[in-house]
């Protein structure tokens, strides 16, 4: 059963979205939220895992306040502003549907979110199993490209592609940070930023707001966003680094 939650100011889209969903037996709808600070508490009190987002919305607008979220659910824009599309495939959104919504586009972004969820525990299942590899494989160069965690040292974000840095060279891959991410354990890798993902193990030192490690023999720098900053503090207090 996929969780959803509806972000939108507009009543007549949140009785549409409404509508579309009860024709769907596998979507439970959790709650309405007519702002982002009603959908905030919906998300701090539920496991919501999916989100039907506005963008235009007073006081904070669906973009803003996504990029507020650390950890967000799958999320499907909707607006009747066809501008903002690419800045929303940016942050990772599983679809973008223009107003006004028709069921057959409706249906096509919430298959995209079962796909992307269904996906999403396999990986789990297999990374919690006894014995889980350790290595995983991506498309790329028009062939499966095996990828072993440790030889990560960390994950670059471009638009829809992902570049996987090694010690050995780089692999681009077409797909967003966030499937990636779902794909790698948390006991090895850290988001620290909107664009980056970086192996744990592989950080040499933390200044300020940037991240260093050792790449070609030269030190890196990663930014960390100010989004992933606490978590990764706790992270180091807990003297797991």
């Amino acid at each position: 059963m996929i969780k959803a939650i509806i972000v939108d100011d507009e009543p007549l889209a949140l009785e549409v979205l409404e509508t579309y969903i009860s024709q769907i037996p596998e979507i439970q709808l959790i709650k309405k939220c007519e702002n982002s600070f009603e959908a905030n508490e919906a998300l701090r009190k539920n496991q919501i895992d999916l989100m039907f987002l506005d963008i235009q919305m007073p006081q904070l607008s669906g973009i803003d306040f996504l990029k507020t979220l650390s950890n967000p659910p799958c999320v499907i824009f909707t607006t009747a502003y066809p501008d903002y599309a690419v800045e929303g495939f940016e942050l990772n959104a599983v679809d973008y549907l223009l107003k006004p919504i028709s069921l057959e586009r409706f249906l096509k972004a919430v298959n995209k979110v079962s796909e992307k969820l269904s996906s999403r525990k396999i990986d789990h299942e297999n990374a919690t199993h006894e014995g889980a590899e350790d290595f995983f494989f991506v498309k790329a160069d028009k062939k499966l490209v095996k990828i072993n965690f440790d030889d990560i040292l960390y994950i670059e974000g471009l638009k829809d592609y992902v570049i996987i840095r090694q010690e050995t060279g780089r692999v681009i891959t077409l797909q967003t940070m966030k499937s990636l991410e779902e794909r790698l354990p948390d006991a090895k890798f850290k988001r620290v930023h909107r664009s980056f993902i970086v192996n744990i193990k592989r950080i040499t030192a933390i200044l300020g707001n940037m991240v260093e490690l050792m790449e070609a023999g030269k030190i890196k720098q990663l930014p960390i966003g100010k989004n992933y900053r606490d978590e990764l503090l706790d992270l180091i207090n807990e003297n797991k680094l």
